[in-house]
């Protein structure tokens, strides 16, 4: 935390010292009372009642005249506050090497169900769009703010030969320009996520698309996803070795400025797109909390009158 008008802080002294003569107040009268502590009608003429009350009200009372000193001051701290107008694309890969169960209950579902949560997860303000690729690449979704409408189009995926990966990129980086046009806002923040378990078979390589994406100064964030040991069934029955590529998603992603990502498990995959959306989503920036302080002080003074007149039929 850090302050604004640090010198206001300077009120906290007389808080202090106040504190310090009410205890010192406090033991004199503990003393006056011992005197008189024999006398037979004490305990009519001052019924004893819980000192915790006394306490209560009095610590309310000069915790809120801290906070306002601490108010005063201006205090700012870093907050977790949602972008505006940043824009992520999800690339997800349907090719038919995603129907492999290494994954539970295998590949497409699996990664499907992260994405629709990925979604709920992203701020309002940012619009996300949805491609879907295998030998070439199509929009699902164009980036909007439309969260529900993303999610909805991730149902009934289809899936095909072959793996373009460097389409997927190319298709990504049209709508994200056709959003800043649609807009006129020129240059949004923005950013690709890919997910996919294959090598490049079909359409433009990664390496074209790595440079347009710099070009654009989108990066490209991947997520390699399934294991060495995943396998589909072929044509003919006999089962087929899909092992994913790490190495083809993370050259993409460090070409273009991105992060690469690995998920060999439903779970990983969730943790990997929690952490994408807390950098994609959210920044944190220094936020005054002056009005906060000051309202939470309200509400504490105004509690410790209410208990002072319950108990002791006065405000203070």
């Amino acid at each position: 935390m850090s302050f604004l008008s640090p010198w206001f802080l300077l009120l906290l002294l007389p808080v202090v010292a106040l504190a310090v003569a009410a205890l010192i107040l406090r033991r004199r009268r503990e003393r006056y009372a011992v005197r008189f502590a024999a006398l037979p009608l004490l305990d009519k003429v001052a019924p004893e009642r819980p000192a915790w009350r006394r306490h209560v009200t009095g610590g309310l009372a000069l915790l809120s005249l801290l906070l306002l000193a601490t108010a005063a001051a201006r205090p700012e701290m870093d907050l977790r506050v949602p972008r505006e107008r940043a824009t992520v694309v999800v690339a997800i890969d349907t090719s038919v090497s995603m129907q492999a169960s290494d994954v539970a209950p295998n590949r497409m579902q699996a990664a499907t169900e992260a994405a629709q949560r990925f979604i709920d997860e992203l701020p309002d303000e940012v619009n996300v769009g949805l491609v879907a690729f295998a030998g070439s690449a199509s929009v699902l979704s164009a980036p909007t703010t439309d969260h529900e409408g993303a999610k909805q189009a991730l149902t009934g995926l289809r899936m095909a030969e072959r793996t373009a990966i460097g389409e997927a990129v190319f298709t990504s980086l049209d709508q994200v320009a056709g959003l800043m046009g649609a807009t006129g806002e020129g240059q949004v923040p923005a950013r690709i996520v890919l997910l996919s378990d294959g090598t490049n078979t079909a359409g433009r390589t990664p390496e074209e698309a790595a440079a347009a994406a710099t070009q654009a100064r989108v990066p490209v964030s991947t997520i390699a996803y399934g294991t060495p040991d995943g396998v589909i069934n072929g044509e003919d029955g006999s089962q087929v070795s899909v092992p994913v590529d790490e190495q083809a998603l993370a050259r993409l992603a460090e070409q273009t400025g991105g992060t690469a990502y690995t998920a060999a498990s439903s779970d990983e995959l969730r943790t990997v797109y929690d952490d994408i959306g807390s950098l994609i989503g959210w920044r944190t920036e220094a936020r005054e909390v002056t009005a906060y302080l000051a309202a939470l002080a309200f509400l504490l003074l105004l509690t410790a009158a209410a208990l002072s007149l319950r108990w002791f039929a006065r405000l203070v």
